[in-house]
């Protein structure tokens, strides 16, 4: 699997670097934020930190609005989004101020707890761990809403029936595998209700029209996703195996006609557009309750840099969850 060819240096680009032993060194350092139990007149939205997998090191961190921890007689339970922030499979997002920012307006904006869930990352873990990491969300907010000493705000406040899974980028690969996986699982009472893909992450060996007019690309070149898959795949296979490609016959083809409600969004200036209405068409034939939103402007992960678009974002995660 090589890189695509373009003057870029896609690791230079990402700013990493690739380390004799298979690991990387990441360069790029995001702000980070701590979660935080008090919260802010701007920001009415409390969090915390707990483990998810010990074994894995791996965390969640929850978002609560406040209004509902405050109402003394408002006994409604409130959905639960289950989180997976975009990484490019190789960065540790999930606790940036650009991630805290969305987890604290979709809990704001749909009156929602979310769970943000840290995944493993590649090439020191390849996929499909991340896959695991994101069931093992699944059934940790299942284990803390039926357990008498469960956490707190998922146990008192959370509809385990109104669970969501929404993901950007690779956290978007990531709802649908993992909403295929939860089809094969007994999971009552919790209930996926919907799944949020906002410019999911697939690719695949031969190159698309949009891939191949983003060679070039300032933003997110072809060399960029060929080194994501490289860096993430499993070592010894091609991009079309089904983690990467799901237009091909995979493991849980079959289980596809039993998602449920899936909203996709889309941006015509990604990359990956041709890939995104391509598997819509895919939902559709295989009869699944498929929404789409694609606009005319904007590009892989705009909502990063762009808090306008950012907004809409959650207004639509809002739309598709107050319909259910």
């Amino acid at each position: 699997m090589s890189l695509a060819e373009s003057d870029i240096d896609p690791y230079e680009h990402f700013r990493i670097g690739r380390n004799p032993d298979g690991t990387i060194t990441r360069y790029m350092n995001l702000p980070r934020i701590k979660a935080s139990l008090v919260a802010s007149h701007g920001n009415p939205v409390v969090s915390k930190d707990l483990t998810l997998n010990p074994k894995n090191e791996t965390r969640v961190r929850i978002y609560m609005p406040t209004t509902k921890l405050c109402s003394s007689n408002d006994d409604t339970r409130i959905p639960i989004i289950i989180f997976f922030a975009g990484s490019g499979w190789i960065s540790t997002n999930w606790d940036t101020v650009l991630v805290h920012s969305q987890c604290s307006a979709l809990t704001q904006e749909v009156h929602a707890i979310v769970v943000n869930v840290d995944y493993r990352i590649a090439p020191e873990n390849r996929l499909p761990v991340q896959y695991e990491d994101a069931m093992d969300a699944v059934l940790w907010v299942r284990a803390q809403a039926l357990d008498t000493n469960g956490e707190q705000w998922i146990r008192e406040y959370g509809d385990i029936s109104r669970c969501y899974l929404h993901g950007s980028s690779n956290g978007g690969n990531m709802v649908f595998f993992t909403a295929l996986e939860a089809t094969r699982m007994e999971l009552e009472p919790l209930r996926i209700a919907g799944n949020i893909m906002n410019q999911p992450l697939f690719g695949g060996m031969e190159r698309t029209n949009s891939e191949m007019q983003s060679i070039d690309d300032p933003s997110f070149p072809l060399c960029v996703q060929d080194m994501f898959w490289e860096l993430s795949l499993p070592e010894g296979v091609d991009r079309d195996i089904w983690y990467c490609n799901p237009m091909v016959e995979g493991p849980y083809t079959s289980a596809i006609s039993k998602l449920g409600r899936c909203l996709v969004i889309g941006f015509c200036g990604d990359a990956l557009i041709d890939r995104h209405q391509e598997f819509v068409t895919m939902l559709v034939k295989h009869q699944v309750q498929i929404e789409a939103q694609f606009s005319n402007i904007g590009f892989h992960a705009i909502e990063l840099i762009d808090r306008e678009t950012a907004n809409e974002l959650v207004e639509i995660a809002k739309d598709f969850i107050n319909k259910a």
